[in-house]
């Protein structure tokens, strides 16, 4: 598995649950702009691996969406440099010369039809490689992504979820290609949601790293309560790790989708019967991925 990320509170959840999980083995990170500019996802991406002694490259890829060119994150939600309260994250390591892209494509291209890209920020960097490269497509065995809301409220806009209005032509772009695709999005992943007290216990059970999770999730939890109003923050991007090596816990909606570019829906996944079908998680078994979230991360250390 590749994970392409933008850490991120939940990437870093999502990371190291890739990591825990005996049946995944983390080849690599591709980072984006999102959560962070790309450089901060980068050194993020570096420091985590670091910290979870995983010997994985990082190669850096987009900086800002298609057709744009500035690109503002949205500090209130992970916080100025995408760990909440922690504003001093050291710079370890460095990128490798590839740029994300190419190593998306060289990589499939090694492992065709074993390599599973999960992607959990915004879509540029998959549909750069699809550009890269016609065979990327027939070589990875499949993209998991977490984005979209089907029939579903968004969480930036009232239509749209926030990884796909990020770069929205990138998005559509990614779902009108020949890629297998499974979509994990806001009608699975607002159904997991963790609370103050799971992040405490996590702390216990895994000192370093459950206890870096611990202290980066409080300012997570205060978005939630402030603007979705929730008591506890959903594990998005854990629930797509969660779906590459367990669908069978999610149900799925099959449809071909498109994401709309017009003003007035403006990121929204919208079904769209002449494009292959993507297999669109509408429920998730919250108790299990909650339950299997908490007992891998717990075994780190």
């Amino acid at each position: 598995m590749i994970i392409d990320t933008d850490p991120g509170v939940d990437d870093v959840i999502a990371i190291a649950l890739a990591h825990a999980m005996p049946d995944i083995e983390l080849v690599g990170l591709t980072t984006i702009f999102g959560n962070t500019f790309v450089g901060q996802s980068s050194r993020n991406a570096r420091y985590l691996a670091d910290l979870l002694g995983a010997n994985v490259p990082v190669a850096q890829g987009a900086s800002l969406p298609y057709g744009e060119d500035t690109y503002e994150p949205a500090p209130h939600v992970h916080g100025p440099e995408g760990f909440g309260d922690i504003i001093d994250v050291p710079e370890i390591g460095a990128n490798i010369d590839e740029t994300a892209a190419a190593f998306l494509v060289r990589m499939a291209r090694e492992n065709k039809g074993e390599l599973v890209v999960c992607a959990i920020g915004p879509l540029t960097n998959i549909a750069d490689a699809l550009r890269l490269d016609d065979s990327f497509a027939s070589n990875l065995k499949e993209l998991v992504l977490m984005g979209g809301a089907f029939e579903h409220a968004g969480n930036i806009t009232e239509h749209a979820e926030a990884n796909i209005f990020h770069d929205a032509r990138a998005a559509d772009e990614v779902f009108a290609s020949d890629l297998e695709i499974k979509m994990v999005g806001l009608n699975a992943t607002m159904q997991t949601l963790m609370k103050s007290d799971d992040f405490i216990a996590l702390a216990k059970e895994s000192p370093k790293i459950g206890g870096f999770i611990s202290r980066i999730t409080p300012f997570y939890l205060q978005f939630y309560r402030d603007v979705v109003n929730a008591d506890g923050c959903a594990m998005h991007d854990a629930a797509a790790v969660l779906c590459c090596t367990n669908p069978e816990r999610f149900d799925f909606h099959r449809s071909g989708l498109r994401v709309s570019l017009d003003e007035t829906n403006y990121g929204a996944t919208i079904a769209d019967e002449n494009r292959k079908p993507v297999a669109i998680a509408m429920n998730i078994d919250a108790p299990w991925a909650l339950s299997t979230l908490k007992t891998e991360i717990s075994r780190l250390d």
